[in-house]
């Protein structure tokens, strides 16, 4: 029973990382206006945080190995709850960006060590489902938390958004207090050995996609507000927009976990980069014009399903390459992620300001199908477009593989 409420627990710790890291794109426009700078300037914090998350997930999993997991946890937590509170207060720019920074790192320490414990707790028949539900609180923060953040942003401030998630973010560290069994650390690896896996030819040809595709994804969306504005979605449209976005997310990362077992992760990601470039590019054709909601709304939904359908395929061609190695690739692509979510904020706040909207969601076009050519390029003989039944042999514990999307 206690496993059982610890998992659900740690669940809503993800989503509230979830929810931190994304929250800023609702309410874009309110936040520049407020601390007296451009939505281009305003959007690096959301780089900050990206690049900071980066950076610290291999760091923070060195230095932090041998704590206790429930300290680690609570003072993941904690620090999350404070960085927080100071970007809500923050006076201007550099504050927002320093907190920002404080933020990311107390996410880089929370949510691999979240699903680390979750999996730990439970039999090893359950350890996939346990995965899929702590990890799966990221994506139900692209679905729900997103929305809601913006929601509340909108009907209050977005000093108030942010405070909420700092106040998400204490009462789940008192509940991770109540319900968590003490867990000892684990053993320390040094930096060195944990970054050698990068010399393996199979994982430098995947995790340079993982940054060209989530470049592709990004580029407009933590600038989504403007860019929304530019199809006609305006005002408490933008939070029902999003929460499609969000659906799209989910379904596409289920869809892509079981694809890949059926037809294998090339087959999806062929599939997957040609449906964001044409979402986007669509999306870029239709700025400044007024086309149908619903029209927009199936466009953001496969801008969403796309973008969160390459990351099970492709965190599944990384433990392919390095077997020996899962916890630590699947790290990496976390870290390779948010290193694309950076380049892509920092490209598509650069294209909004020299070009506008049209701009941004055409670079975004074009880097999904630059993804796609270096997919085209570095797939090899013996990871070919499978049909139908090729990935069986993968089938048993597919669903830990598929869902730990962001350790």
């Amino acid at each position: 029973m206690f496993e059982i409420s610890t998992v659900l627990v740690l669940a809503l710790g993800t989503f509230a990382v979830g929810t931190d890291a994304f929250v800023v794109a609702g309410f874009l426009p309110a936040m520049a206006n407020s601390l007296d700078v451009s939505e281009n300037a305003a959007g690096q914090s959301v780089t900050a945080f990206a690049v900071a998350y980066a950076l610290a997930a291999p760091v923070s999993a060195t230095l932090t190995a041998r704590l206790p997991r429930r300290g680690l946890l609570i003072g993941a937590l904690l620090v999350l709850a404070a960085a927080n509170l100071g970007s809500a207060l923050a006076p201007n720019l550099p504050v927002l960006i320093l907190t920002r920074v404080g933020a990311a790192v107390g996410a880089a320490a929370f949510t691999p060590n979240a699903g680390a414990v979750g999996a730990a707790l439970v039999r090893p028949e359950l350890r996939g489902r346990a995965l899929a539900v702590v990890i799966g609180g990221l994506t139900a923060a692209t679905a729900l938390g997103v929305p809601l953040g913006t929601l509340i942003g909108r009907l209050a401030t977005w000093r108030i958004a942010l405070g909420a998630v700092a106040g998400l973010c204490l009462a789940i560290a008192v509940a991770v207090r109540v319900v968590m069994p003490a867990l000892p650390g684990t053993e320390r690896v040094p930096l060195r050995a944990r970054l050698a896996v990068l010399r393996r030819p199979g994982v430098l040809s995947v995790l340079p996609l993982t940054v060209l595709g989530m470049t592709a994804a990004y580029t407009a969306y933590a600038y989504s507000a403007p860019a929304l504005a530019a199809v006609g979605v305006t005002g408490s449209a933008v939070a029902w927009m999003l929460v499609l976005y969000g659906a799209g997310a989910v379904l596409g990362n289920l869809w892509s976990g079981q694809a890949t077992d059926r037809r294998g992760p090339t087959w999806v990601l062929a599939a997957t980069y040609p449906v964001m470039a044409a979402a986007l590019a669509l999306l870029a054709g239709s700025a400044a014009g007024d086309p149908p909601r619903a029209v927009v709304g199936a466009l953001l939904f496969g801008w969403g399903a796309a973008s969160w359908a390459q990351t099970p395929a492709q965190q599944h061609r990384l433990i392919e390459a390095a077997p020996q190695e899962v916890p630590l690739v699947v790290s990496l692509n976390s870290s390779a992620i948010y290193l694309g979510i950076a380049l892509g904020t920092g490209i598509g706040g650069l294209a909004l300001e020299q070009g506008g909207t049209a701009t941004m969601y055409g670079a975004g076009a074009a880097i999904a199908v630059a993804a796609w050519l270096f997919l085209l390029a570095t797939t090899r003989r013996r990871d070919p477009v499978r049909i139908s039944g090729a990935g069986k042999r993968s089938a048993a514990g597919g669903g830990a593989r598929h869902n730990v999307i962001h350790e």
